[in-house]
């Protein structure tokens, strides 16, 4: 793409006319299947041309969780890697905002532990999820539990490579990230088990490892650790690391799973709460939305890598001392989530940056409320969505009338495939953190590489 010689190794983004069919008997109703049916032809042709979005003709991405917030659709397609302008506020970049530079913050061990779990695998398994480092792999990811996904997955390994699999991300993340990511794949499980297990996608192991380029200390390369709540986007060029794209959410958000209470986002929603009621009354005038937020208001899910999105909301540079430190306190919380050093980095780049930035709100502001709220900047965008339950009713012990299988032809009791019904709660949050103006993947790094090392 950039005339380095690399050719990238398009993987195939076929969604099987099965998992469409699924999808629409998830959703229910005689509107979905007609979607379905109506840009499916019957040939396999038809599938591949509607894959790229994870949804067909527009169709909402099913599943627990599906919907267009944070899933691909509807009406969201995959960006090509080659095709990456990043999110924008008008579709312009604003240039020179990344460099390739030292942040003294080694990634030996980050390396190692990469290379040793690819070492673990076998010759099947490992071509199987290794890709160029320019491959559209990077943006084939979604949030929806039936996406056909590459790679390798956690289920299908023994359990000494799934353990290696955990140690790459022990050093790719800090303790609280890998804690969180591991929560929400417990409480995936929690949620099949809850409506009936025998749910392939709704398990601990339905998470897939790919590799992008090979593990360096001075090459660029890459991994994607994805699965229903959870894709993380993971670029290191020597010391530099950039943890963007990650989608994080769960449904629900607090359960007991072989004995262990597990409890996510509540950092998340409480310094959200602190930061919004820490403002004046004019400048919840600007901050605050005049309207109520809805069940799915996320903008920069999967599929919406050249998302255009307008700053709205209170700017920041009018923030007292006080306020500046609650705003980069609830920022810490995401950014935070990558590996303690490379978090500092990335921190003191959205303080740079911190008077051209945006805080934005909709919803109420009481303890458990179901709210949103934006963080964007030059550099960094967060979106925290709280939205209505699909398929969890709040009792383990309660599955048969909300049963996610592909046989169910229900809603479920949040209103049913995030189609608009149902009352958004703290028991479905979906977030995203991404770096805009061509910095997800490391692209714009990517770039810079070649133009000035090859």
């Amino acid at each position: 793409m950039y005339g380095h010689g690399h050719t990238p190794r398009t993987p195939e983004a076929e969604r099987s006319r099965r998992w469409f069919m699924n999808k629409a008997l998830l959703a229910g109703g005689v509107a979905a299947v007609a979607t379905m049916t109506g840009c499916s032809s019957g040939s396999s042709d038809t599938a591949s041309s509607a894959a790229s979005s994870g949804a067909p003709g527009g169709m909402t991405s099913g599943g627990p969780g599906g919907g267009g917030g944070g899933g691909m659709g509807p009406g969201a397609e995959q960006v090509k890697y080659a095709d990456v302008v990043g999110v924008t506020t008008d579709g312009k970049v604003v240039e020179d905002l990344y460099t390739i530079h030292s942040t003294d913050v080694s990634t030996d061990s980050l390396v190692k532990a990469a290379q040793a779990f690819l070492d673990g695998l076998s010759s099947t398994e490992r071509k199987s999820c290794v890709f160029d480092i320019d491959a559209d792999e990077w943006t084939a990811w979604s949030n929806v539990d039936g996406y056909d996904r590459k790679g390798v997955r956690m289920g299908d390994m023994t359990a000494k490579k799934q353990n290696l699999g955990y140690a790459l991300l022990g050093e790719a993340l800090s303790a609280d990230g890998l804690t969180q990511t591991r929560g929400i794949m417990k409480l995936n499980a929690f949620l099949g088990d809850s409506n009936g297990g025998n749910q392939k996608t709704l398990t601990e192991g339905h998470y897939f490892f790919t590799f992008m380029g090979t593990p360096s200390t001075t090459k660029p390369w890459g991994f994607q650790y994805e699965g229903h709540h959870v894709a993380i986007n993971y670029f290191v060029l020597g010391d530099q690391v950039v943890m963007t794209p990650t989608f994080m959410g769960s449904e629900p958000t607090t359960g007991t799973y072989k004995g262990e209470k597990i409890t996510l986002f509540k950092p998340e929603t409480t310094a959200g709460l602190a930061m919004i009621r820490s403002l004046t009354a004019a400048q919840l005038k600007k901050a605050v939305s005049s309207q109520s937020n809805g069940n799915e208001d996320m903008k920069a899910g999967a599929g919406q890598d050249n998302l255009k999105l307008a700053y709205e909301g209170l700017q920041c540079s009018g923030l007292t001392s006080a306020q500046k430190t609650k705003l980069l306190d609830l920022a810490g919380v995401y950014i935070g989530y990558m590996s303690e050093g490379h978090a500092e980095v990335k921190l003191a780049e959205v303080e740079k940056h911190l008077d051209d930035t945006y805080f934005y709100w909709m919803g109420e502001t009481e303890d458990d409320s179901a709210f949103y709220y934006r963080i964007h900047s030059p550099v960094v965008l967060i979106e925290y969505d709280a939205q209505a339950p699909l398929f969890y009713k709040g009792d383990s012990t309660a599955s048969a009338s909300a049963s996610a299988s592909a046989d169910s032809s229900g809603g479920g009791p949040g209103g049913g495939m995030g189609m608009g019904g149902g009352t958004p709660s703290q028991e479905h949050i979906h977030t995203i953190i991404r770096t805009p103006n061509g910095g997800d993947y490391g692209v714009d790094l990517l770039k810079l590489h070649l133009e000035n090392d090859h």
